[in-house]
């Protein structure tokens, strides 16, 4: 008996000193938005949240760009690409409810209709009734759904690493799969572990070296705005009860479409690039055998080259 009182002692002292060493509350919009909201961002008052959005380049673009982050990220993920791009073209992105600066949706509802619900609001808002329509993992599963529902409004499709089939096996990150397991909720959304956010990176990239200091900060700083955490568990919940079997209609997907992909995801398998390919007929594919799940980040500047040509730019 002595010796299992010593044994919970010690992993409750344990557990109290990674508490101790980890603690990091919730912060509020108002204290991040210096650093991580400046000119361009705006603050878009939709379906009962501020939206933190950014729209650059010519307002008399017929069909402009909209770009949806992946999840755990913001618009800042497509920094690079925007500023390639809005010479030519106008560039939309944003953060979507419970990353980055916007915060939770205020139903506590996450599922891929409501995600295309908000993207068509916004849309509507900004005046923008066509468009090209892009994004990276989960963002990638939203574009696609969108261009599903409203394929009038949607002129082309880029799907980077995009969610949407059954994944067999992949590598999750340690934090993903730690929001499993029940009774952890409270301990995700008032720690935040710095090496978890750094471990989920490195998963991310094919060459772990590209992810730097600056580059954690910002995940970690941003995944601390008020409701973030409990959002992404929610989320992930909802996920697990509610499976979506939508994909089997890819194949209704007409528009143009650039299905851009890393060779070395650990996430998404490359199979999935070539599944996506066969799916929507006249699609074009583009593999970049040595970049990971979220190559607009790991090489911003080469894999914007094919956007660019994909779209007829300069």
């Amino acid at each position: 008996m002595l010796v299992i009182f010593g044994i919970m002692a010690a992993l409750a002292l344990a557990l109290g000193v990674f508490i101790a060493a980890t603690w990091a509350p919730d912060r509020s919009v108002e204290e991040l938005k210096a650093r991580w909201a400046p000119p361009p961002s705006v603050f878009l008052d939709v379906a009962g949240m501020q939206v933190h959005l950014r729209d650059e380049g010519p307002r008399d673009d017929p069909s402009p760009i909209v770009l949806l982050h992946g999840g755990g990220s913001s618009l800042h993920a497509w920094e690079v690409w925007a500023q390639a791009l809005k010479g030519e073209r106008r560039v939309i992105r944003f953060d979507m409810p419970g990353f980055g600066l916007t915060g939770p949706a205020p139903d506590g509802r996450y599922g891929g209709d409501d995600a295309v619900r908000l993207v068509i609001a916004i849309l509507d808002k900004l005046g923008v009734a066509h468009c090209v329509i892009g994004g990276n993992s989960m963002g990638g599963a939203i574009a696609w759904r969108t261009a599903l529902a409203h394929p009038a409004s949607v002129d082309k499709l880029i799907l980077v690493d995009a969610g949407g089939y059954p994944i067999h096996g992949g590598s999750t990150p340690l934090g993903f799969r730690l929001m499993r397991i029940p009774g952890v909720g409270w301990l995700l959304q008032n720690t935040l572990p710095r090496f978890l956010v750094a471990e989920g990176l490195r998963k991310m990239f094919a060459d772990p070296s590209k992810v730097t200091p600056e580059m954690v900060d910002r995940y970690v700083e941003l995944t601390r705005r008020a409701g973030n955490r409990r959002a992404l568990i929610e989320r992930s919940r909802q996920r697990a009860s509610s499976p979506d079997g939508l994909a089997s209609r890819i194949p209704e997907l007409k528009m143009p479409t650039l299905i851009l992909w890393g060779g070395r995801d650990r996430l998404i398998p490359p199979e999935n690039a070539e599944r996506f390919h066969h799916d929507i007929a006249g699609s074009t594919l583009v593999m970049f055998d040595d970049l990971g799940h979220a190559p607009d980040e790991e090489d911003p500047e080469r894999t914007v080259v094919a956007v660019k040509q994909f779209l007829g730019l300069h």
